[in-house]
């Protein structure tokens, strides 16, 4: 680890042990609607500064700190191209004693980052983006539009059934930007040389369904200081749109939070592994990650905000994968604002993912040159990263998070700073 992430971790050290030195004020509880409207102006080392707005809209009734409806919207763009168009809708009281959550997002990406598959292509620098030379090694072009219905029922206290459908629609191709040669890139390379055929390369429609279990114990979801929260469940998707493509995919999360310190000092962490059980999968729904609530807007990994934090977005792109996230969360100091309830927190952190199944074993081995088992011994590695965030909480649900990480292994990538919403998990 270099010493400017040595730094931000004792920097966190140094200011909890001063913590106990602010008072902690006591929290006014809150009722009815409450509104965060900001400007989306963040940053994301592989996407580049955000602009565009963004609304956190809770209605808290009387159930403060849980809220009986919860509504997100986004409209926003990243200096390296991608444009999202995103809302969100969660409420347990939409339907009596079933959580329902919608969400819809658009997403356009005319540079969407591609790292080649399973890990094995060595990240090279001088390939990246650069308009002198033409380059844009890693980029293909990718449309998304991604609508979510899940639902959630109780089976006892704290056990509830999952089912749920979804339809996603990825638009591929070459990039189409005249200061870049479209077809020196890893992915236009891949198509020709038959790693994925020419209408995998193209994209396609999906139809995913979900069914499974969630136990949760939090005592409350978005910074819970105490309980656990497990989700396992299958996501199935026939071939209804005769591309030959038929898959049954498990995704299982266990993620526990554990109070050190009066809800002052939480360390949590989250074990996960995703993975083709049945049937195969096209290449372009591999990078998704599949979840009940969407913390972030983006879906995709391992690596980048969503995952492992400061690999490079999408580095890992396996049949399976495993990742572990985990943090020491720490309150530092309280305040009250503009009538609502503040606090202040970091998060330094851990992360680490491997791809656990190998994906296109056959067709890597020819373009590599090299044997099944040998590409398998070079996938299966641990990747790591490690930094520190700062987090700003109102009203214990709205979250403004900065995070600065950096990877164990120079091929994984360069140090990132993500300025975006919510803890990750």
């Amino acid at each position: 680890m270099k010493k400017s992430s040595l730094r931000l971790i004792l920097a966190a050290a140094a200011l909890v042990a001063a913590a106990p030195l602010w008072a902690q004020e006591e929290e006014e509880h809150v009722e009815g609607w409450n509104f965060g409207v900001l400007p989306c102006v963040s940053y994301n080392s592989d996407l580049g500064f955000q602009y565009g707005v963004c609304a956190d809209i809770f209605n808290y009734a009387n159930l403060y700190p849980d809220y009986r409806q919860r509504m997100y919207v986004e409209l926003s763009r990243y200096t390296k191209g991608q444009t999202l168009v995103h809302g969100q809708f969660d409420s347990e009281h939409l339907i009596p004693g079933i959580r329902t959550t919608f969400s819809a997002s658009y997403q356009y990406d005319p540079m969407f980052l591609f790292y080649g598959l399973n890990g094995l292509e060595l990240y090279d620098k001088t390939l990246d983006v650069n308009k002198e030379t033409r380059t844009a090694f890693y980029d293909y072009k990718r449309s998304m539009v991604r609508v979510l219905a899940d639902f959630q029922g109780k089976i006892t206290r704290n056990l509830r059934w999952v089912g749920g459908v979804s339809y996603w629609y990825y638009g591929l191709s070459d990039i189409d930007m005249e200061d870049y040669d479209a077809e020196n890139s890893l992915f236009s390379k891949m198509r020709t040389a038959g790693v994925f055929s020419a209408a995998e390369a193209s994209g396609g429609h999906r139809v995913e369904f979900k069914a499974g279990a969630v136990l949760d114990t939090r005592d409350n979801e978005s910074a819970p200081n105490r309980g656990l929260w497990l989700e396992a469940y299958l996501n199935g998707s026939p071939d209804f749109f005769g591309d030959g493509y038929n898959y049954l995919r498990l995704a299982a999360h266990f993620r526990q939070y554990l109070t050190l310190w009066r809800d002052r000092m939480v360390f949590a962490y989250h074990l996960a592994y995703q993975g083709t059980v049945l049937g195969e999968a096209p290449f372009y729904t591999q990078q998704n990650i599949s979840t009940l609530f969407l913390r972030q807007t983006c879906t995709d990994g391992l690596g980048g905000i969503n995952t492992v934090r400061c690999l490079l977005a999408q580095r890992l792109v396996g049949d399976s994968y495993a990742w572990l996230n985990s943090e020491l969360r720490i309150k530092l100091f309280s305040f009250k604002l503009i009538g609502a309830n503040w606090y202040v927190a970091t998060n330094p952190l851990l992360d680490a993912g491997m791809v656990t199944s190998l994906y296109k074993g056959e067709e890597l081995s020819a373009y590599y040159g090299k044997s099944v088992s040998d590409l398998r011994s070079e996938a299966l590695k641990l990747h790591c990263s490690a930094g520190a965030g700062l987090k700003l909480v109102m009203n214990q649900n709205f979250i403004i998070s900065a995070e600065y990480a950096k990877p164990f292994k120079v091929t994984d990538g360069d140090s990132a700073v993500y300025i975006a919403l919510n803890y990750i998990f």
